[in-house]
């Protein structure tokens, strides 16, 4: 049979080492020899002897999760064997979590992740309950994250001297060690005529980065 379908680049090719790689710029393969994490319903195939489990986020972040909306729905994948995740066809990137490092991810964009990285739900400071839907997973220790994006995103570099001002609906993650606040950019007058649609960002201050995607779109929820 003959088809550009079967080009190798389309091809699952045997495992190497342990760990997850891009199987293509919208999909994660993670080759399992004891256990990853993943967004629960995010397996759309596997090989070998692997169990699915739905994972607790302990008390408090069962908690933080059941009073904000946020967090993440995972499961436990655990055994050995490979496993191929993805979302909605969604650009797919790994990131590499060293010691020190801190990130911070909306758990809308998260995919899945090694399961020696530390995981919890923060608060975004200076938002308050009333920033309802910022409170977002941080990931620490060391390890890799995979992290998933509508669109291509876009990395904006933030310093001392230049604050960046993100919308909420379209911020997928940024830098733990960076300040947040929110920042109203709209007058009250302006509100009164029906407003521009651009009412509150989230200022993010220090020395770090900011990653945005092209889209305001109001996501779907995590656990879907």
């Amino acid at each position: 049979m003959q088809s550009e379908l079967f080009a190798s680049k389309n091809m699952a090719q045997p495992p190497t080492a342990a760990g997850m790689e891009l199987q293509n710029d919208k999909c994660v393969k993670y080759t399992v020899n004891g256990e990853c994490l993943a967004r629960q319903g995010s397996m759309v195939a596997f090989r070998g002897n692997l169990r699915f489990e739905k994972k607790g986020q302990g008390v408090g972040n069962f908690l933080k999760r059941q009073v904000t909306g946020e967090g993440l729905a995972l499961m436990s994948v655990s055994g050995q064997g490979e496993a191929w995740f993805a979302h909605e066809a969604e650009n797919c990137f790994i990131v590499e979590i060293g010691p020190g490092d801190a990130l911070t991810v909306n758990g809308r964009n998260v995919l899945c992740f090694d399961a020696g990285l530390h995981y919890d739900i923060g608060v975004v400071k200076g938002a308050g309950m009333a920033g309802g839907g910022l409170f977002n997973s941080v990931f620490s220790g060391q390890g890799k994250l995979a992290v998933i994006c509508e669109g291509s995103p876009i990395v904006i570099p933030v310093s001392a001297q230049a604050p960046v001002f993100v919308d909420t609906d379209a911020v997928v993650g940024w830098s733990a060690q960076l300040q947040t606040s929110l920042h109203r950019s709209q007058s009250f007058g302006s509100m009164i005529r029906g407003g521009s649609g651009e009412a509150v960002q989230l200022r993010l201050d220090g020395e770090g980065f900011v990653i945005v995607r092209p889209s305001e779109k109001q996501p779907a929820s995590a656990s879907n």
